[in-house]
């Protein structure tokens, strides 16, 4: 059962790091929220407002806490466990659908900071920025991903003074994407616009919504319009994000996770391109049938806040690992978030051990391959890591936090 708690004025209710997956919904008083800013490391300062949660997003994603939170004057909150939050969410369907947008801003905002970041402060709008994606793909010989995108392009922008150059860039894609199937699948590029059948990117469906993609097919692109998001069954999505010409990896989502949420909660573009990585089958569910979905089924609806809070917590820590300033200290900090967000119960003083890849360190460094193995080797040569097949053993993870310390210090003066 939910209980009532009660806390004097200057009392701190949960520190930033704390471990807790109890929610709080204020009912009286008045609460300061401290959160870090990801950028600067400085505080911001909010308050809610009676009835309103404090700690969902923490107890959902099973995450550290993120904010500090202090009675301001005498307050009285009640408490409940996922459990009974889950009872909560089941009965209320209109609290589901209002959770959902709150945690799409959220997640939008942040984006629009690693967009920020990412293009150092310039604005790019839908044409311009969808064009880019293209010829990124294009610049990195990722055919197929380019001439999903060429054809999102000229679909969506057919009067575009860069129409010709997407047309031929698409057209080249198509070429070497033959040439490297050698005959296995065909995808005839004219034939989007009037020379052939309309059927030539058509993918099964095996279920009702459930569709199939390809290596490298591009599922959504960043800058298109949204109408539709995915859960994933089978395989590995990965996303990534155009900045300066260049594609830059965001994320590697895994069966049971979702993407492309956002833009049908708040009617705006794809905020990132999402492709196959290797093959994978999606559900696919549209506008129309989404509310339905969701209110109608409140273990997915739970599911669906499970996972964005999670994202939201990927995202910014992955933001923050963006910020710094090279690539040595940004796999240093890729070590310091798995050992935030992991427990070691055998660990010896500041020995950890991570079920990592140099694959999987590059992925969340935001790095290629190459830069991750030539830093990784550096840490090896120091004597500060060992690497095997499967895993990453760190020596201190002190001297993984001092690194970012440091360079976390640079960046701020």
């Amino acid at each position: 059962m939910p209980k009532s708690m009660s806390y004097l004025p200057g009392s701190v209710i949960y520190f930033t790091g704390d471990v807790d997956d109890r929610v709080f919904i204020l009912q009286k008083g008045q609460v300061s929220i401290k959160t870090p800013e990801i950028k600067t490391g400085t505080e911001s300062v909010s308050t809610v407002k009676p009835g309103e949660f404090i700690g969902l997003n923490s107890a959902l994603g099973h995450f550290p806490r993120e904010e500090t939170v202090t009675a301001v004057s005498a307050v009285s909150c009640i408490i409940m466990n996922l459990q009974e939050l889950e009872a909560l969410f089941g009965r209320n369907k209109q609290l589901v659908m209002k959770m959902l947008r709150v945690y799409s801003n959220q997640l939008r905002s942040i984006h629009k900071e690693i967009e920020s970041s990412l293009n150092k402060g310039e604005s790019i709008d839908q044409e311009n920025g969808l064009f880019s994606v293209a010829k990124a793909f294009y610049d990195e010989r990722s055919w197929r991903s380019c001439l999903d995108v060429c054809r999102i392009f000229v679909k969506r922008f057919p009067n575009s003074r860069n129409k010709l150059e997407a047309l031929r860039m698409g057209k080249t894609a198509d070429a070497q994407y033959k040439k490297d199937k050698k005959g296995e699948d065909e995808f005839d590029f004219d034939a989007e616009y009037g020379f052939a059948s309309d059927d030539v990117f058509s993918l099964p469906a095996f279920e009702r919504f459930a569709k199939i993609y390809e290596n490298g097919q591009v599922i959504i692109s960043e800058f298109q319009n949204g109408d539709s998001f995915y859960f994933i069954q089978k395989g590995n999505v990965q996303l990534v994000k155009c900045a300066n010409g260049i594609n830059k990896n965001l994320d590697i989502l895994k069966p049971g996770e979702i993407f492309g949420e956002m833009a049908i909660l708040d009617n705006s573009p794809r905020s990132a391109t999402c492709i196959a990585s290797g093959k994978v089958k999606c559900l696919e569910f549209n506008k129309d049938n989404f509310e339905s979905l969701v209110t109608g089924n409140p273990h997915i609806a739970i599911t669906l806040l499970r996972l964005f809070c999670k994202r939201i917590y990927d995202q910014r820590r992955r933001f923050k690992i963006l910020l710094l300033p090279d690539a040595y200290s940004k796999v240093a900090d890729v070590f310091c978030m798995f050992d935030e967000i992991t427990t070691h119960p055998n660990a010896k003083g500041g020995e950890r051990e991570f079920m990592l890849t140099i694959a999987d360190v590059a992925n969340w460094a935001g790095i290629s391959y190459d830069a991750a193995n030539d830093e990784i080797s550096k840490f090896s040569a120091g004597g500060k890591i060992r690497v095997f097949d499967d895993k990453i053993s760190v020596n201190n993870i002190g001297d993984m936090k001092r690194i970012v310390e440091l360079r976390s210090a640079l960046i701020k003066h």
